[in-house]
Parts: C-alpha cells; structure tokens; sequence
C-alpha cells in the first residue's frame, strides 16, 4: 500500500503469474517470495521504491531482475519488490536505446536485452566491442558480473567497455558516475553483484561493424598443444586487425556422443573425417572456436589472412570445420540452440551451472584432475574453457580474478534431466560440482568463481579476498540499510523480521 500512494509511471503488479515468474530464475535450482513486481518506464520509478523501502520499518528489500538468466536466485527476494527491468507492461515504456553514431557510443536503458542494443546499433553500423555468447541477457544483469565472450582477450570484458552509468542507490538516490563523476561508485557498481546500486542506464563504447565473420572450429587430443595455442592467439591483441582473430573461445569433448552437437549443421569440413576415429583411448578432444570480421569489400583478403594464422596452431589436420554467417547470426549463435532446446523441452530444466576463474600456470592440473578425472566421460551440457588477458580488465571494479597474468574461464554449463539416468541427476551434478571445488582447495588451485554463490559471508570475504574491506565499505556508503539484491545472499537487511537470513 505504501508503494501505490506513490505516484508510479510504469506498472506495478501482485498478479499471481507476474509474482511467480519473478520467484524463479534460469537455474530453477531456488525459489523467491516477492510481495509485489514493479514494471518500472524511468529511473525516478525504481528510486521512489527504493527510497519507500530504505524509509520503511516494514522489512522491504528491493532486487532488480533482467531476463531471469541467474543461476541461484541472485535476483530474487522475499518480502520485498522485484523491479522487472526487461519485458515491459503497459502503455508507457522505458527510453530506447540513443546511438551517438559520431561519438561512438550508445545509451541504453539498464533492462535493455543485449540483442536489442545490437540491433539499434547495427541500423547506424556501429556495434559494441565486447559481447556474452548468449544476447538475451539484460544490460545492467552482466555489467553488474563483468559480460565475458571470445572478444575479451582483445577487448576486455564488458565492463571495460562502459564510459557512464545512471545508477539507483540503496538510499533511493539517482547519481550519474564515470571516470570523472563519482568514480568510486562507478567502478564499484561495475562487477557489484548489485549491491550498491540498480543500473538504470549505462553508455556503452561502439566500434564499425563488420558484417561476415568467418568461423572455424579445429580439434586437439593434446592438450598441452590446445592451451598453447589458445594462449598464443590471445598474445595477438596489440596486433593489426589483419594478424589476429577477432574472437577465441574453446570447449572440451568428453563423450563422443557430443559429436553430433559439436558438429553442428552449420559446418562443412574441408577434409571429410570420422571424428569419432580421433578420440585417444580413454581421452578428451578439445575444441578451439575462432572466428574473423571481416566486410564483404574486404572478403578477397579473408582466406589469405586466416590460412596465414592457422598455420602457426598445431591442430589435428583433418578437423577443420570453418562457415561464413553473418556478424548478427554469429553473435546470435546460442539463441539458435536455444529454440531447439525449447522445441524439445529441454530449456526450462535445472542449470546447476559452474563457472570458474583458473590461473593459467594451474590448467594443466585442472585438466588431468576434472576433464580427464572427475568427469569420466559423462556430461550434459557445454563445458567451455579459453583464455583472458588480465590487463583488459580494470582492477578498480569489483570483481574478483586470479592473481596471474593470464587466467582461464572453465564453464560447465550442464542441464539436470529427469530421464531416469543417475549422471543426469540434479543431486549428482551438484555433488560433482562440490566435488571439482574440493579438487581445487585440495590441489591448491586458487580458483575465483564467476557468476559467484555463497551462503556466509565468511566465504565472500574469502572469494573477495583484498577487495573485501573497500566492498564493505561501499556497501555502507550506498546501500547501508542492505536492502537491495538480497538474493545475492551477501549482507543480511538490517531489518528485525530478515534476521534469519545467513550472515
């Protein structure tokens, strides 16, 4: 009732289907209690809610939720507001993206999908630098964990790529911040899991768009030869355009019933191969994915500069798997997959994902004790690794990466199925999650995990490690009664009736 009286503009909702969308998330893995959904069209909105919920001696917490990509609730509340950033109700409408085509850059409201900012750029041939795979996933939701693709070798991740941000504070304060306008909140929010503030717009750095890419998929049994290779060509990125990739990823194959999926009908080889014939005894395969921009007035040079590159790599010389697409349908890759996923009902399952920051000097170990030992040769879902530059990433934000030059992401992106077949269990994903985290402890693999999940906060302040007193001491500035993204499960609301959340 105190939020009615307060002269919203955009929709706010206790529609039971509205609530429940709001209580779950991608990973179906928790649950949330919302009182109430917002459906906010400004940032003066989301502030009077905020500031309700920061004057109020009821107990409200506010989280702002994108596309309900999150893994473990982060976004999601109980006895509190969701203020639904994506997916508009009503007549009125937050503002659209605005290019600034000769400033390249453009100023996208915080709910805004990340397919749909391409899509405006594109109209004025400009696109962001740095991407995620997966392009319906909110602004504001990766700015506030970092927004990772094949292009952050080169690039940084996104939010390295971010000039300014209108930001919500716990206090129900509007503040604009930059690198010269309250940098500290700027770069505190950038990686801040949400805790200081809700994006409400960001300004995000544009380059040319290409409009073809070329990309190629090889294959690796050693994989000492795959890592070198993945960490050459991310060596490239102070190189002209012409004598790098544009983009380096890889995954790893541990079951040759994954062929067919990593064989997607997009690609045609170019040596006809039986790739079931290549698996060593017993072993994995590795994949490394490249792919190069390049403009139709420029495609005669394509074959030359890329034939140039895969020279140096040390792949098995019958995988070649290479396609030309469209830069769109390149970045749109997932949302491909993703439509088959639905049509079979194999979307909406449990994600109990794992990501993982690994210190390069520590990935040989990594795979002899989890690719080659943990998981056999049963998964069920991508498992993707490749290499970072930690240069391109800014050390005042406040995400947490090892303390190594180079470092490599390994995401098990895994779906729990209920067909019966106990390795596709949800119990026993999570138990081997549990499993490769003890791994790590034990092997000293001094791992940070991405798209973090702690129930204490001894163990945050153990995953925030040195960064941890300055996080706490910005909590306290902006968000001092904790009131937003509880979810994240990091500081307990200071409100008598949450006191039995964890600590």
């Amino acid at each position: 009732m105190e939020i009615l009286r307060l002269g919203i503009d955009g929709q706010l909702s206790v529609d039971p289907s509205d609530v429940e969308t709001a209580s779950l998330d991608f990973g179906l893995l928790t649950r949330g209690q919302p009182l109430a959904v917002l459906h906010p069209v400004s940032a003066q909105d989301i502030a009077r809610v905020v500031k309700a919920a920061y004057g109020s001696n009821q107990g409200m917490t506010v989280s702002a939720r994108g596309h309900g990509h999150s893994i473990n609730g982060q976004a999601q509340t109980t006895n509190g507001v969701v203020i639904q950033m994506s997916g508009w109700k009503g007549g009125n409408k937050p503002p659209r993206p605005h290019v600034w085509a000769e400033e390249r850059y453009v100023d996208v409201w915080g709910g805004e999908l990340w397919i749909d900012v391409l899509k405006s750029t594109l109209e004025y041939g400009l696109a962001p630098k740095s991407w995620t795979d997966y392009l319906y996933l909110s602004v504001g939701g990766t700015l506030s964990n970092a927004g990772i693709s094949g292009q952050a070798f080169n690039h940084g991740p996104q939010i390295s790529n971010v000039y300014e941000l209108d930001v919500v504070t716990g206090k129900g304060e509007v503040l604009t911040c930059s690198e010269d306008e309250n940098t500290e909140l700027f770069h505190a929010v950038l990686g801040g899991l949400g805790q200081f503030g809700i994006i409400t717009r960001a300004r995000i750095s544009l380059e040319p768009a290409p409009n073809m890419v070329r990309w190629i998929r090889v294959l690796y049994s050693n994989f000492s030869a795959f890592t070198s290779d993945q960490e050459h060509l991310i060596s490239l990125h102070a190189e002209p355009s012409n004598q790098k990739f544009d983009y380096v990823e890889g995954f790893v194959i541990v079951a040759e019933g994954l062929i067919n999926n990593w064989r997607s009908s997009l690609f045609s080889p170019q040596n006809p191969v039986k790739i079931s014939t290549l698996f060593p005894t017993g072993g994995v395969l590795y994949c490394l994915e490249i792919a190069k921009n390049y403009h139709e007035s420029t495609a005669q040079t394509i074959d030359q500069e890329v034939e140039f590159l895969l020279k140096k790599l040390n792949f098995i010389s019958t995988s070649v798997f290479t396609t030309d697409l469209l830069y769109v349908d390149f970045l749109d890759r997932v949302h491909m997959a993703e439509m088959k996923l639905r049509s079979k009902g194999l979307w909406e399952v449990p994600h109990p994902w794992l990501n993982l920051f690994i210190p390069s000097s520590k990935i040989a170990e990594f795979d002899k004790g989890v690719f080659k030992g943990i998981l056999g040769n049963k998964t069920s879902g991508p498992i993707l690794i490749y290499p970072m530059n930690k240069n391109k990433w800014d050390h005042r934000s406040s995400v947490v990466t090892p303390d190594e030059g180079l470092f490599y992401l390994v995401a098990l992106l895994r779906s729990a199925l209920d067909s019966g077949e106990e390795t596709q269990s949800l119990e026993y994903l999570n138990n081997q999650n549990r499993q490769i985290l003890r791994y790590c402890d034990e092997a000293g693999i001094k791992v940070k995990r991405y798209l973090p999940h702690y129930t204490t906060q001894q163990e945050w302040m153990d995953h925030f490690g040195n960064k941890w007193d300055r996080f706490y001491e910005m909590k306290m500035e902006f968000d001092p009664r904790h009131i937003l993204a509880s979810g994240q499960r990091i500081f307990t609301p200071t409100f008598p009736s949450l006191s039995n959340m964890p600590s």
